[in-house]
């Protein structure tokens, strides 16, 4: 679903108290579901102590980072890449840093957060994504994989009126 679509009004977007105080954040995926999804996911592989991240070289503020990190190039972002242990989705990054894209070292599953989206896609085994959907603490829903993930994608909600 796409967030415009679901409040579509200019005065809707500006927060509901109580409901949305604001509108979900882009490029970021909150410390909890971050925990939440690392804990689903080391049941998937068998590399819990070797997973790699991306995070795009724009959200970084840590000297260490640009330091230790090699570099890749995704489309036109340039990405810091490091290798840590499936725990550190959920502690070493959180605090000041988000990382983009994750995935084990034995490639059994990938996640990705756009710098520009509000959703993160996982992909990964059937009963990976199973395991996902099922966990009470994340929000999560299959998608295809040509599902598309522009703002106007959103197959359940009416297109809003531009005002």
């Amino acid at each position: 679903m796409g967030w415009e679509f679901l409040l579509p009004t200019t005065a809707a977007r500006s927060g509901q108290p109580g409901l949305w105080d604001k509108a979900p954040g882009t490029g970021e995926l909150a410390r909890p579901t971050a925990e939440a999804l690392a804990g689903v996911l080391a049941n998937f592989t068998t590399t819990t102590d070797q997973c790699w991240y991306a995070i795009w070289e724009g959200h970084t503020i840590l000297d260490d980072v640009r330091r230790n990190a090699g570099r890749l190039e995704i489309y036109d972002k340039g990405m810091f890449l490091i290798k840590d242990s499936i725990a550190a989705a959920g502690n070493r990054f959180r605090s000041l840093l988000s990382p983009n894209l994750w995935w084990s070292d034995d490639r059994a599953w990938c996640v990705a957060t756009d710098t520009d989206l509000m959703a993160t896609y996982v992909g990964g085994s059937a009963a990976c994504i199973d395991a996902i959907i099922n966990c009470p603490d994340l929000e999560a829903l299959e998608v295809a994989a040509t599902m598309s993930v522009q703002w106007d994608s959103d197959t359940i909600n009416p297109r809003p009126d531009r005002q």
